[in-house]
């Protein structure tokens, strides 16, 4: 019974983000809804951008299912809360692709989301009410981690599937149903974005699917860390785009550029500008993404020099990532495709 109320809210949230794109791709377009390149974009045509909505009611449709058939009994707080946080940022994301909202105030709402959603957990399961700060920088640092790396086909898409997955697997491990449950329903919402974003007349998640990917993970994240999950479970399928991110932000701010300005400075675009298809970028992402989070895994539960070593191996994996623009312009230019 539990497989088959299982299977039936991964399938509602797979199938809605698969096929509501086709309703929802004609009102975009008459709304004007697009992504016009510019000098610093990594597509060069006019293309339709915040689908992201699609995934957003697939997410939420399959939360909200898990509770109607009853399969989160215990923990039905906590999938309300993570509900409500990610639809609160997929909302500002939906304003900021149509309407356009100043970088002080999406900051402020972003932090709001994080600091009363932490609030609300924090109350739900009996935690210091001193995560607050701690999950609202949490939520709003990778909301923002989520857009500034949503630069190409397929990353998005496939990050939400990876870590979606990881943490269904991390409930798994630590007897929690909700974590399981919340996992496979961002994983399932993703993959059915993927082949819109991947295939012929592909389109764009928008700021209303980076906001919405970026917060279920945290949310997620925040809500299994006060719930007891271990912080290796957590931390180590998101390392890549929190490595990337955060480098490239001290990079700009050592160069005395505006870090909020677009730019073509992350390690996975730099990767397209060295010879890299766009899928071939993303899936580079996603396979270090599932290399430390496979190390991350490992060092949870394993004796403390096993620990250290699969630590250091995701450590090494992040390193390679950041270095690999470096190495494959490198092994290019010996190949005489690129001028030294």
């Amino acid at each position: 019974m539990l497989e088959l109320q299982l299977a039936l809210v991964v399938g509602a949230s797979l199938v809605l983000s698969a096929v509501l794109p086709f309703v929802l791709k004609p009102v975009l377009a008459k709304l004007g809804v697009l992504d016009i390149p510019n000098e610093r974009s990594s597509h060069t045509t006019v293309v339709i951008r915040g689908v992201g909505i699609t995934v957003a009611v697939g997410i939420a449709a399959g939360l909200a299912l898990s509770l109607a058939v009853g399969l989160v009994a215990v923990d039905r707080s906590l999938i309300v809360i993570i509900l409500a946080m990610l639809s609160a940022a997929a909302l500002l994301g939906w304003i900021e692709d149509y309407r356009g909202i100043s970088i002080k105030v999406r900051a402020v709402l972003q932090l709001m989301i994080g600091a009363v959603g932490t609030a609300a957990l924090a109350w739900t399961i009996g935690q210091s009410f001193w995560w607050v700060p701690v999950g609202a920088l949490a939520v709003a640092a990778y909301i923002n981690a989520a857009n500034f790396m949503d630069g190409i086909n397929g990353i998005s898409g496939l990050h939400g599937v990876a870590v979606g997955a990881f943490y269904a697997v991390a409930g798994m491990l630590s007897d929690q149903l909700w974590l399981v449950v919340a996992g496979l329903v961002v994983a399932a919402a993703f993959a059915g974005f993927l082949p819109w974003n991947l295939g012929r007349g592909f389109v764009f998640l928008g700021d209303v699917g980076s906001y919405l990917l970026g917060a279920s993970i945290a949310a997620i994240a925040v809500t299994g860390l006060l719930a007891g999950v271990y912080l290796e479970y957590l931390l180590s399928p998101v390392l890549i785009y929190l490595a990337d991110t955060f480098t490239t932000f001290l990079r700009r701010l050592r160069a005395g550029d505006r870090w909020y300005v677009s730019h073509r400075e992350h390690v996975y675009q730099r990767l397209t500008d060295v010879g890299l298809t766009h899928i071939q970028s993303a899936l580079v992402v996603t396979g270090c993404s599932v290399l430390t989070g496979a190390a991350g895994f490992a060092a949870a539960t394993s004796p403390p020099l096993m620990a250290v070593a699969f630590s250091l191996l995701a450590a090494g994996v992040v390193v390679l990532y950041l270095y690999s623009p470096r190495l494959l312009a490198g092994r290019v230019r010996a190949s005489g495709r690129l001028p030294g």
